[in-house]
């Protein structure tokens, strides 16, 4: 519809026409407002303007007419909120099945690298057809990963991650911009998404990789001497991390909290934020001695480890609190 409109961004992705619907109603609506609002102001301006000789009528409210500009409303309202969140929830819950990608947003560049290895800067290749999760994290200050064509727009933090995707559905290449003041140079924090067709990305895919993003962070991971506590057996000192992401945790203070990439993060570069029922808190931060690529690729290696070995017992994962004799420190 709005293909050829030169002041409409392309569409290309799942997510677009939901939101150009849900913006182009709200439109719609605006301007029927802006009218009827109008129209109302000059017809009682004109119907009741003051005339010499025609004193002023006391009006008396009306049940009626007070119960329609309360109930309309409420319905336009209720509308536009149920139709927002359902859009909204679609975009904020990728699929399972997703390809991953990682950011490290800096002044002023996007560092990217795939699962499965490949890293890029300010330019992301992605397949058209496939879902694409990312999960950002910011190496200083506030940015926001936007990519109008895909109506995609996530900030990305300091100290945390945040997530976004999208399904591309149209190969090109698409403007990628930071929507957050992120310094002097933010006008230069631009890159560009190119969607390839399938047979053409697993080409790309296939050449330049140093190996798998878990790869590189079970090497961090042994580097680091982590091995050495969590044991995949019951006799480390730190939880076994076999299984343990996706699922819940129990910690020391009673509360219970999901393995997410959050917690996982949370855990490496602050472990006594959130320490697991029966382990001692032991385990020093790592905050300042590893980068955000290596803290992602730990990530991504405790992720790849999430699913015990064929005929183990699921129960015998991290979750499981230990004894709180035990030296020890915590899954984290």
């Amino acid at each position: 519809m709005f293909d050829n409109f030169p002041f409409w961004p392309d569409r290309a992705s799942a997510a677009a026409g939901n939101v150009d619907a849900l913006f182009i109603f709200l439109l719609i609506l605006s301007g029927l407002m802006t009218l009827l609002i109008f129209a109302a102001v000059v017809y009682f301006a004109a119907r009741y303007r003051r005339r010499d000789g025609v004193p002023a009528e006391q009006i008396e409210g009306s049940i009626p007419l007070e119960l329609t500009w309360t109930i309309i409303p409420f319905a336009v309202f209720m509308v536009i909120f149920v139709w927002g969140a359902v859009v909204y929830f679609k975009s904020r819950t990728p699929a399972r099945d997703s390809a991953e990608v990682y950011v490290v947003a800096k002044q002023w560049m996007w560092k990217l690298q795939h699962a499965e290895g490949q890293r890029e800067i300010n330019e992301l290749h992605v397949p058209v057809g496939r879902d694409v999760k990312l999960i950002m994290t910011s190496q200083d200050v506030i940015h926001s990963f936007f990519v109008p064509a895909f109506r995609m727009k996530q900030d990305v933090l300091p100290g945390r991650y945040t997530v976004a995707w999208f399904r591309a559905t149209k190969p090109g290449t698409y403007h990628l911009f930071c929507t957050q003041y992120c310094g002097t140079q933010h006008s230069s924090m631009i890159g560009s998404i190119v969607v390839m067709e399938p047979a053409q990305y697993e080409a790309w895919m296939s050449g330049g990789s140093s190996g798998p993003l878990s790869a590189s962070g079970e090497k961090v991971f042994s580097e680091l001497g982590c091995v050495t506590c969590h044991r995949t057996d019951a006799q480390g000192r730190g939880p076994n991390l076999q299984g343990v992401f996706g699922k819940p945790v129990q910690l020391a203070d009673g509360r219970t909290v999901t393995a997410d990439e959050n917690y996982l993060r949370e855990c490496i570069l602050d472990p006594g934020a959130k320490r697991v029922k029966g382990f001692q808190p032991i385990m020093p931060t790592f905050q300042g001695l590893v980068s955000e690529e290596q803290v992602n690729a730990l990530v991504a290696y405790i992720k790849s480890i999430a699913q015990p070995a064929v005929g183990a017992n699921p129960s015998t994962a991290a979750v499981v609190p230990q004894n709180e004799n035990q030296a020890g420190s915590k899954v984290q």
